[in-house]
């Protein structure tokens, strides 16, 4: 069984026991979280897609972890000028173990 899930602008191919890093949720660890933006559900060989969501289904994940992605580096040149800007950020995720899919 396995479902399709929106959740910071991006979409995710989950299926139970799938770890997954997601952009940053506000949630502690040991917190579970359901997801109601459900794009789409299979199941033995049958293929559930809804227009845009699937009424009714939902995912539940526990928060594993709040963590933070590798850095970055942003770097910024223009030719024969002199000019550099060097930056760059590390990313906030909420790392995921997804639980159950209903629907």
């Amino acid at each position: 069984m396995f479902a399709v899930i929106r959740t910071g602008g991006k979409q995710y191919r989950v299926a139970p026991n799938d770890v997954l890093k997601v952009e940053k949720l506000e949630a502690e660890a040991g917190a579970t979280i359901t997801f109601t933006d459900v794009l789409a559900v299979g199941r033995d060989g049958n293929l559930t897609i809804g227009a845009p969501v699937v009424a009714g289904a939902s995912v539940t994940a526990t928060v594993i972890a709040q963590d933070r992605l590798d850095t970055v580096i942003i770097f910024k040149k223009r030719r024969r000028q002199n000019s550099r800007r060097k930056n760059g950020h590390r990313q906030h995720v909420t790392v995921l173990r997804v639980g159950e899919i209903t629907g």
